[in-house]
């Protein structure tokens, strides 16, 4: 049987200062854990980091990253262009082999509990890591945002996080601790500036209007054009080919057409349409780069910048 394996894909709110999230990567180099992918994104003021490995090593490289980026990111001081409560926003753990889904909910409540007896940092348990019902949906969480959430803790006992607080950290927030299957981050821009239509395709595609299962996405503006951002959260019943061509459709009926996609993170390699549309428009897509099962057997060098990050 096949050692126990897990993914964790932390997203920071801070995509400009490459130096902050370096020396937060820096910090998660332990024995056993492997870097896959990393990416800052200056237009959503967020990155991406993308581990895997043993089950312990990989909950401890999560723990020390909330930590460090409570350290380099201060909340108060800046905004961010995509939904955010935290520093360390959302931690969620992933099974790939040998290891259920219920079981990394179990890890992702051990990282929430050492978050907070650590740094101080409260923690809300999302998706199969849920402790209730109505925080099932990542989105519910952080309703509000930082500064919502931040009000809204003081006057509102239903709002308050699942470990620690009441109050949030002064500067960086809360983390959204979660366990979930694999999750797509997939962008498609138009080649049209109005990001009207971009909601309204997004409006439309998405699950919580009718849309698409499995499929969550808002409207954004871009590099000077308008985009639709999206997360496919089961890709087995929603393909990403499916998601493309309905973006097309909608987007056809304001005149505009898809231009450029791009994943964020890595795609697991059953998700892969070879020669597809959606795969030839993909931004510097290289499969032996962004397809997980490969980057398991060739991950990337830690960054060893950990002193150049400035506070």
């Amino acid at each position: 049987m096949s050692e126990p394996l897990i993914e964790c894909v932390p997203n920071f709110s801070e995509g400009l200062d490459r130096g902050k999230i370096e020396s937060i990567i820096a910090a998660m180099k332990i024995d056993g854990v492997r870097l896959l992918d990393y990416s800052l994104d200056p237009d959503h003021n967020r990155s991406v980091v993308t581990l895997a490995g043993a089950p312990g090593v990989v909950v401890e490289a999560a723990v020390r990253a909330a930590g460090r980026a409570a350290e380099l990111i201060d909340l108060t001081a800046q905004q961010g262009a995509h939904p955010r409560i935290g520093a360390a926003d959302v931690i969620p753990f992933v099974p790939i082999s040998g290891i259920s889904l219920e079981q990394c909910a179990l890890l992702a409540r051990q990282a929430g509990q050492e978050i907070w007896k650590r740094y101080g940092i409260p923690v809300y348990f999302y998706e199969a890591a849920a402790a209730r019902p109505d925080r099932a949906l990542l989105e519910e969480v952080r309703r509000g945002q930082f500064e919502g959430l931040r009000d809204a803790v003081a006057k509102d006992v239903t709002r308050r996080p699942d470990v620690g607080g009441p109050m949030l950290h002064p500067t960086a927030g809360a983390s959204a601790v979660g366990a979930r299957r694999f999750l797509i981050a997939y962008n498609i821009y138009l080649d049209s500036a109005d990001v009207t239509a971009a909601r309204a395709i997004a409006r439309e595609i998405r699950a919580s209007g009718g849309g698409l299962s499995g499929v969550k996405a808002m409207g954004v503006f871009v590099q000077g054009l308008a985009q639709i951002s999206m997360n496919i959260t089961d890709f087995r019943k929603t393909s990403v080919g499916a998601v493309y061509d309905a973006v097309k459709r909608c987007a056809a009926r304001f005149k505009a057409s898809p231009v450029r996609g791009e994943l964020i993170g890595l795609l697991p390699e059953a998700a892969y349409e070879r020669n597809s549309e959606w795969v030839r428009q993909l931004h510097e897509f290289d499969p032996e780069e962004k397809l997980l099962e490969r980057k398991l057997e060739h991950p990337l060098a830690w960054p060893e910048r950990i002193t150049s990050a400035t506070v």
